[in-house]
């Protein structure tokens, strides 16, 4: 019995992740599942994966109904949890893809049900067959969901056009611009209408509302380069070049660990579309502990 589970259970964290956006509560819905497969009779299972799946998959729509209506009165931007990824995941496109921070983002914006929809289907390939019975819905229903689903996704995604390799050389570029923490470098890279999204969760000094237009965005970027940052001195602060839900990101530092990650989501052209800056110290534990999102 654990050893099946334990087989699956990056599968099931994976689901979990991607329909939360948290550690914590993925972590929590594993746990759940594990309890409902431990203690209920299993003498009819057939496919232990599947009914694994669907048991993680409705425990985390229950989590997530749940969780929206606390999200609704965050303060400042709510983002996903930032979690350390494989600089090997860069070669497979789709899944990179699937894990990105602004692929996260989209996802905040769909239904729950859509969401799961859009989880099981587009990212880990289940028929609609197998997902509506995990959903205990009609399969026509759950193709409407598909659909519906993707469309909003396309609409607010779009794909980029080059292949993954201008993507990260890309993201580097403006990697290397913010660390020079020089303006004019930094207003080659954005997109003139390059959105910048803070997440300090109330705990931390952080803007509360976006900050639009390559101007805006550039001349804070460039005002906050080499000043003290939640108590911290600009010559006690490391900073990191790690892979971030497979994008290259930077680890900001600081003597107790890290106080800050950053991201950003390149356009068909190559210019940075928007930058999640996440400092809620909550969404730094995993990226303290060194833990990686299993792929």
């Amino acid at each position: 019995m654990t050893d099946v589970f334990e087989e699956h259970r990056n599968l099931l964290f994976s689901v979990a992740y991607r329909m939360l956006g948290t550690v914590a509560d993925a972590e929590d819905a594993v746990q759940d599942a594990w309890l409902r497969w431990s203690s209920g009779d299993r003498s009819g299972v057939a496919e232990p994966k599947a009914y694994l799946v669907r048991i993680t998959t409705n425990v985390a729509l229950d989590r997530l109904r749940s969780a929206q209506a606390r999200r609704e009165t965050y303060v400042g931007p709510w983002l996903p949890e930032p979690m350390l990824t494989s600089p090997d995941i860069a070669e497979d496109a789709e899944l990179s893809e699937s894990v990105s921070m602004a692929m996260m983002v989209v996802l905040e914006t769909l239904s729950p049900l859509e969401r799961a929809v859009f989880v099981l289907k587009e990212v880990f390939g289940y028929p609609y067959a197998e997902i509506a019975r995990a959903l205990d819905r009609s399969e026509a229903s759950v193709r409407q969901l598909g659909t519906r689903a993707r469309k909003h996704v396309e609409a607010r995604r779009p794909r980029f056009e080059a292949g993954g390799a201008e993507r990260r050389a890309a993201t580097e570029r403006f990697l290397d611009a913010m660390l020079g923490g020089d303006i004019n470098r930094l207003m080659e890279v954005l997109a003139p209408d390059v959105a910048l999204w803070t997440d300090g969760g109330g705990k931390v000094k952080a803007p509360r509302r976006a900050i639009f237009g390559a101007d805006k965005v550039g001349r804070w970027l460039a005002a906050v380069h080499g000043r003290p940052y939640k108590g911290v001195e600009p010559a006690d602060m490391g900073v990191r070049r790690v892979d971030i839900n497979g994008e290259p990101a930077l680890v900001l530092d600081g003597p107790n660990g890290p106080i800050s990650t950053i991201t950003a989501d390149v356009d068909a052209s190559g210019r940075v579309l928007a930058i999640h800056l996440v400092a809620n110290p909550d969404k730094l534990r995993s990226v303290s502990e060194g833990r990686r999102l299993p792929m």
